[in-house]
């Protein structure tokens, strides 16, 4: 069963969605109800993440200082070579 709810958008944010709605001969809703998924799956799986690292941390499965050292190095001799 579909609930209603109602958002408030300005002008232009209307505008381009309309345009998008327009370009790609889909309704308007369809393309908020995709964006409003997209977005809460986005989410949804960066707070997974976060929580899993979280919990990394607590059992102690964490980089140690030399090891992001060795990193960091990497890094910067990647960044220098590219540059």
């Amino acid at each position: 069963m579909d609930v209603t709810i109602e958002v408030e958008l300005d002008e232009a944010q209307v505008a381009r969605l309309d345009v998008l709605a327009a370009e790609t001969n889909r309704p308007r809703n369809l393309l908020l109800k995709e964006a409003i998924e997209r977005f809460v799956a986005f989410q949804s799986a960066q707070i997974a993440q976060i929580k899993e690292g979280i919990a990394q941390l607590d059992r102690g499965e964490h980089a140690t200082d030399e090891e992001l050292d060795a990193i960091e190095a990497e890094l910067e001799a990647l960044a220098r070579r590219t540059a």
